[in-house]
Parts: C-alpha cells; sequence; structure tokens
C-alpha cells in the first residue's frame, strides 16, 4: 500500500506539471525533424503506403471486399502506431530523461506522460489516413462513431501502464528495450491487426478471444467502422487498465527513489 500511494503521490505531481511535459513532447518533436518540411508528416506518409501496400495485398490473397478490409486494417495499422510508440518509447522513458532526472528533483511519471503526449501528437499526423479512408469508402452508420473517443482513452490509459512497467524495468535492465520491441513484433502478427475474426475457422478463435489487445482493438476500430464493440471488451480493457494502473504505481511506487541512480 506504501509503494502505491507513493506511485500515485508521483503521478499526480506530474500531472499538475502538465506545462512542463507537453512542452518537452513538443520540442522532442520539433528538434526530431528539424529542417524537415514534411516533419512528422512523413510517419504518416510511410504508413499510408504500408496500410495502402498490406491492405490491397492481403485483400486480394485472402479474397476479402476491399471495400470493408482497406478501412479495417488502416485503423489497425494507425492505432498499433500509437499503441508501440507509447510501450517502445515508455522503454527509454527514464533513460532519455537521464539529464533531468540527475540535475532536477522532479516526479519521474513526468517522462512517462512526456512519450505518451509525444506519441498522441504523431498519432493525430496519422489519423489522417483513417480520415482519407473513411472519407473514400465511407462511414457504414454514425451511431457508434461517438464510442471512439471513450475507447481511445482507455486504450492509451492501457498503453501508459505498460510504458511505466516498461520504463522502470528498462532503467535497470538496459536489454529490455529490445525484448519488448520483439514481443510487440510477434503482437502485431497475432493481433487483428491484418485480420479479423471470421478469417479464423472457430477452433482458431482462441488467437482473438486469449489476447487482451485484440480487445484494445476493437474498442477503438469499431466504433468507426459502424458496430459497437461487444459488452465483454469494454469490461476487460476497463479491467486492465485499473490493474494495470494498480500494479504499475506500486511497482513505481517501490523503486521511483533508485531510478536516478540507474540511469
Amino acid at each position: 500500500m506504501k509503494a502505491l500511494l507513493a506511485g500515485a503521490y508521483d503521478l499526480v505531481a506530474s500531472l499538475r506539471a502538465w506545462r512542463l511535459w507537453t512542452l518537452l513532447g513538443w520540442v522532442e518533436i520539433r528538434q526530431r525533424y528539424a529542417r524537415s518540411k514534411l516533419g512528422p508528416f512523413w510517419l504518416t506518409i510511410s504508413m499510408g503506403v504500408m496500410a495502402t501496400t498490406l491492405g490491397l495485398l492481403y485483400g486480394l490473397l485472402f479474397g476479402q471486399n476491399l471495400s470493408t478490409y482497406l478501412p479495417m486494417i488502416s485503423i489497425g495499422i494507425v492505432m498499433w502506431g500509437l499503441f508501440s510508440g507509447v510501450v517502445n518509447d515508455g522503454c527509454n522513458a527514464f533513460i532519455a530523461g537521464a539529464g533531468y532526472i540527475k540535475q532536477i528533483p522532479s516526479p519521474k511519471y513526468l517522462f512517462v506522460l512526456q512519450v505518451a503526449w509525444r506519441n498522441l501528437v504523431i498519432f493525430l499526423h496519422n489519423f489522417i489516413i483513417v480520415l482519407i479512408v473513411l472519407a473514400i469508402f465511407g462511414i457504414k452508420s454514425w451511431v457508434s462513431i461517438w464510442l471512439f473517443f471513450p475507447g481511445l482513452l482507455l486504450f492509451v490509459l492501457n498503453a501508459m501502464w505498460m510504458a511505466s512497467f516498461a520504463g522502470v524495468v528498462a532503467a535497470r535492465f538496459r536489454d529490455f528495450p529490445q525484448i519488448v520491441a520483439s514481443l510487440l513484433q510477434v503482437a502485431f502478427y497475432v493481433s487483428p491487426i491484418l485480420f479479423h475474426g471470421e478469417m479464423l475457422s472457430k477452433k482458431h478463435q482462441w488467437v482473438i478471444e486469449l489476447n487482451p489487445i485484440a480487445y484494445l482493438i476493437d474498442i477503438v476500430r469499431q466504433p468507426l467502422l459502424g458496430i459497437y464493440p461487444a459488452a465483454s471488451a469494454w469490461v476487460i480493457t476497463g479491467g486492465m487498465a485499473f490493474l494495470g494502473w494498480g500494479l504499475a504505481l506500486a511497482f513505481a511506487g517501490r523503486y521511483i527513489k533508485r531510478i536516478p541512480y540507474w540511469v
């Protein structure tokens, strides 16, 4: 309980310093794309090309209707870019902020929030792909589209607690980011991003049913496709966020004072 409270206190202090982590995230984006005419839109272009290529290739190979398959795969790839970006960058959140951590007494979750903010800004650029695809193929139904926003909130919250946990472990063990990157690569192919449940036989439905990332994808993708996500998806992702943040805060609270020595 003491560790949980310490982690929660650090998180609250970090949230109060929102001007700092939003500024740091914005500055990092500007530095990364300095002297570039298109800036982060280069990521949007490359992701758009990948989504179109994979959508056409797999759609033709699997005999899918491109008018429904291309929107599905485009939304899935854009959302995966946000998820993998937050978790991957979260591994290096404290390591990248070592200069600040060693010199200035500051709450440590500030650097996790910085990672989440930076990737959200990039996500907003990439979301143009989704808007273009939906404009071309049309939105099947507007009645469920508002559910995208609570779904996105749960999506980001789950990515952030994973980034928090990964950041603390990676600060101590520098091989951990490579392990996370490998696991995410595997997760990409076993999660319903390039495929959907109807493409699997009944005996292989467990690939989706036992995959927590599948539920995270569903609560953000299905509303944009005019589908109401199942109640079980909301329960599972909400439970993941609640339990995940509890464990992440307790874990961070226990080791947060050691981070300046590890980085």
